[in-house]
């Protein structure tokens, strides 16, 4: 504090000393030139007054007002070498003073303007970044928020799934155990084959290809079952959906027999490539045609049949549909549909058509649900094709 202190009291000091120098600068010039040129003096203590106020300030500019008088009347205005004034010289010494004040004010209020303005700069600054601080650390924040949203949500879908895997579980049993049966006989057959007296090593060949083929087949199918409930990034590739709608049919299909519902294919043959995660939108079909299957086990007085179609709306644009023959979807059921939460299944989670809605909405498409006219409801979404124009 005491250095502060010592430093502004050698500032102001130099400051005034600056303005009694200007002044005795101008009072040199105007007398080394007044037999010369008349009486500049002053435009020389006009100098000083204007330097001193712009580069002291305030104080030292009315310290060079007053030397600058005291000069003027001293050395300029008769009686000379007299502090004096006359009353003839009085109106010309009193508008020399007026015009140092009015330019000492006018300097004065010239360098308050600009330091406020300085000031205000300054302060604006400051505000700026602390604002933009500010923002980065929102930014930053919604960024953190968003990731943990994003993950939150992937491992949603990943719940979501694993329970739509354990409603099907007596249909992945079948599917597994039907190709394993099949290894089982194709390989008795071939040690029959390899067993007789004059062993047919075609038949045997043959019987052992066939219990690769049914090996194979069970593989996928356990592939394909742990691809839908492990925890894996989403990864985008060339999907057919046509092929993915039959895999996912073929997981349903023993929940569909139990309860006795018909799944009938209707797949356009020319559908353009679509560009997604088909693990994802394996889902998106799982669960549309499990919630078609539960929405007729009620349903006595027709036949239950789930139709599965799809057709290319454009050469950009292809459509999915998946339409039942239930009880259909009441009005104040279709406008919470796809909220979170909401379900109208007695043992469901309510999030599987929000997560589907999402997933497809991520691929840029649109999934939506309407009444069936002939009794039951129909889920239906698109997605843009590989090659759809960018926009």
């Amino acid at each position: 504090m005491q250095i502060n202190t010592a430093a502004a009291a050698k500032g102001a000091l130099l400051r005034y000393g600056l303005a009694i120098g200007l002044v005795f600068l101008a009072l040199l010039a105007s007398m080394g030139l007044q037999d010369s040129i008349g009486n500049p003096f002053w435009f020389f203590f006009s100098a000083a007054v204007i330097l001193s106020t712009w580069l002291g300030g305030t104080g030292p500019g009315w310290l060079a007002v007053i030397c600058s008088t005291l000069a003027v009347m001293y050395y300029f205005t008769p009686p000379l070498h007299s502090f004096a004034v006359t009353p003839r010289e009085l109106p010309y010494f009193v508008t020399f003073v007026a015009c140092e004040i009015g330019v000492t004010q006018l300097i004065s209020w010239r360098r308050r303007t600009e330091d406020s303005l300085r000031q205000a700069r300054d302060e604006l600054e400051v505000r700026v970044a602390e604002r933009t601080a500010e923002l980065k650390r929102q930014l930053a924040e919604q960024r953190r928020t968003e990731e943990t949203l994003q993950a939150t949500r992937a491992e949603l879908a990943r719940a979501a799934r694993i329970t739509t895997i354990g409603e099907l579980t007596a249909s992945i049993a079948h599917e597994v155990n039907q190709p394993l049966a099949a290894v089982v006989a194709n390989a008795d057959a071939c040690v029959a084959w390899l067993a007789r007296e004059t062993p047919d090593l075609a038949e045997a060949r043959s019987a052992a290809e066939r219990a690769t083929q049914g090996a194979t087949r069970a593989s996928e199918v356990i592939a394909r079952i742990r691809s839908l409930i492990t925890k894996a990034t989403p990864e985008k590739s060339r999907v057919q959906i046509n092929r993915v709608i039959e895999q996912t049919a073929a997981l349903a299909e023993g929940q569909a027999a139990r309860n006795s519902v018909t799944i009938t294919l209707e797949l356009s043959p020319d559908l353009p490539i679509v560009f997604g995660d088909s693990i994802q939108l394996q889902q998106v079909i799982l669960n549309l045609v499990v919630n078609g299957i539960e929405a007729m086990t009620s349903v006595t007085d027709r036949q239950r049949i789930l139709t599965l179609r799809t057709e290319a709306e454009s050469k950009c644009q292809i459509r999915v549909s998946v339409q039942d023959s239930g009880v259909g979807l009441k009005e104040e059921v279709m406008r919470r549909l796809f909220e979170p939460f909401f379900t109208t299944r007695a043992k469901g989670m309510g999030m599987g058509l929000s997560i589907s809605r999402s997933i497809i909405e991520a691929h840029g498409g649109r999934l939506w649900a309407e009444s069936n006219g002939s009794g039951g409801a129909i889920f239906q979404f698109t997605l843009p094709s590989e090659d759809r124009p960018s926009a």
